[in-house]
């Protein structure tokens, strides 16, 4: 989403619409983290681009094994 948010006077705040921006920036940090984590560590854009794919599977399992 882009611009502010605006709830017309009356309206109930609409939480799935929150949630859903929230998870999209959310799979877009950990997209961002994979590839970063990715590139330092093989130098390979393949592999960036799959571990990018894979986004939060990758960085836990880099936490887990390092």
């Amino acid at each position: 989403m882009t611009g502010p948010i605006f709830d017309p006077p009356g309206a109930a705040p609409r939480a799935t619409t929150r949630v859903v921006a929230a998870t999209r920036a959310g799979v877009s940090f950990g997209s961002a983290l994979a590839i970063a984590i990715s590139w330092s560590v093989n130098h390979s854009i393949l592999w960036a681009i799959v571990h990018g794919i894979l986004s939060w599977l990758y960085v836990v399992y880099y936490a887990l094994t390092r």
